[in-house]
């Protein structure tokens, strides 16, 4: 867990929008709540966002990527069902405020980054906030990380055009991957349990996320 400051005026905003945007809207697991409410999601936007980090709604990030709705955030976190010693595989490491929020919970984390600018960044805002059980690596995150799996829980923080067998293959019997699935400008958000060898696939809600370019995702736009 991070060892950081939480004695600033941000603490308030922060609660305000556990209480405002998260529980008022179904979201009753305590660990996930708990998470949210001491993860600086201000420091992980870009500085001209600051005043608008507990805002209801994503923001840019660098290299044309977003830091998710702190809602969305909060609900694919709670889809996991992680107790702390399940190990996570996070596809889409961006800004590093999802992978601080996994980490408040358990400290067995992976996370895959393909851009490198974000990955160095990210790696160098959880190590300032005092994280540490934590591996990033840049990589295709389509293909997940075979050599760390079997994992108990998966979260894709891209958009798929389907669901990867690659990151099913990867999860532990009774694994979780939670992963948005669709056209690149409107998905739905799955919630897919192994159990032996089936399936068992759960519709969330409708969603909006950057692509998941790689082998098993999108290609890159030109």
């Amino acid at each position: 867990m991070g060892i950081f400051d939480r004695s600033n005026h941000a603490d308030d905003k922060r609660l305000h929008m556990v209480q405002s945007q998260l529980r008022s809207r179904g979201i009753a697991d305590e660990r996930v709540l708990k998470a949210m409410s001491v993860v600086p999601r201000e420091r992980f936007v870009r500085s001209e966002y600051t005043s608008e980090a507990y805002k209801d709604g994503p923001l840019p990030i660098d290299a044309g990527q977003t830091i998710s709705q702190p809602y969305m955030v909060a609900l694919m976190t709670e889809c996991l069902d992680l107790n702390e010693d399940d190990k996570v595989l996070e596809i889409g490491t961006g800004s590093g405020y999802q992978t601080a929020v996994l980490l408040e919970i358990t400290p067995h984390v992976y996370s895959l980054e393909r851009i490198s600018v974000l990955a160095e960044k990210a790696i160098e805002k959880l190590t300032s906030l005092g994280y540490e059980n934590f591996t990033i690596q840049v990589g295709d995150g389509s293909c997940g990380w075979p050599d760390e799996a079997p994992f108990d829980a998966i979260i894709v923080t891209s958009a798929a055009p389907s669901v990867p067998s690659s990151l099913k293959e990867q999860l532990a019997d009774l694994g979780r991957l939670v992963i948005p699935v669709g056209p690149r400008h409107s998905q739905v958000l799955y919630k897919i349990i192994k159990k032996g060898d089936d399936y068992i696939t759960d519709e969330q809600t409708p969603c909006v996320f950057v692509p998941l370019v790689g082998k098993y995702g999108w290609e890159e736009e030109p």
